[in-house]
């Protein structure tokens, strides 16, 4: 929990779903979308089996066309966690407290994901962007530290996951991480949780 990787959310949807095959299927897809969406902003989404988009709060998700979801599917990512979490509930109040303009405006993000889907050649890396990152980044300050030192020493560009503290960076198939492995254990320490692994 605290990691903004979306762990109790997938957890809740997961449970959501086992009822549902439990009583033999009696809620539709529909149905189920709903209920997710009482329970967690970002439940939605893991109803969906590939990469989506979410609008509005997140209740509403739409799968990105098949083209697009190949650009993902398959890219390595390493996630790397300090030892402390975030809460969500403080994450979110902060991002409310500094509107509107702690968000990106709707315009600005749907011709950004616009361009990148016109674009077969785009890199996922242009869309990336997180509007948690100011409130969480002014508290913990050990998160912009590291990330400035990956970006700065290995010409990559990390990225907090949601309200954090979980942080992630696409890699290339040959990437070798060892040395940022070594960084990241060194700037948070050896209880840091770090995993090299592929988006589904």
């Amino acid at each position: 929990m605290g990691a903004g990787l979306g762990g109790g959310s997938s957890d809740a949807v997961a449970a959501l779903r086992a009822l549902n095959a439990l009583a033999r299927q009696p809620l539709g897809a529909e149905r189920l979308a709903e209920l997710a969406a009482g329970l967690g902003s970002d439940c939605p989404m893991f109803l969906a089996d590939g990469p989506v988009v979410m609008r509005g709060r997140g209740e509403r998700v739409t799968p990105l066309p098949p083209e697009a979801a190949a650009r993902l599917r398959g890219r390595r990512v390493l996630v790397f966690k300090p030892a402390f979490g975030i809460s969500t509930p403080w994450a979110y109040a902060q991002l409310a407290a500094q509107a509107p303009a702690s968000y990106v405006p709707e315009a600005e993000a749907e011709g950004a994901l616009a361009r990148w889907l016109e674009d077969p050649h785009a890199a996922a890396e242009t869309l990336l962007l997180n509007g948690m990152e100011a409130p969480a980044f002014r508290k913990f300050v050990a998160l912009p530290t590291l990330l400035a030192e990956i970006r700065c020493r290995f010409g990559l560009a990390p990225r907090l996951s949601g309200s954090g503290s979980a942080c992630y960076v696409l890699l290339q198939d040959n990437t070798d991480v060892a040395p940022m492995i070594t960084a990241i254990r060194e700037a948070w320490g050896e209880s840091a949780f770090v995993l090299d692994a592929r988006l589904l």
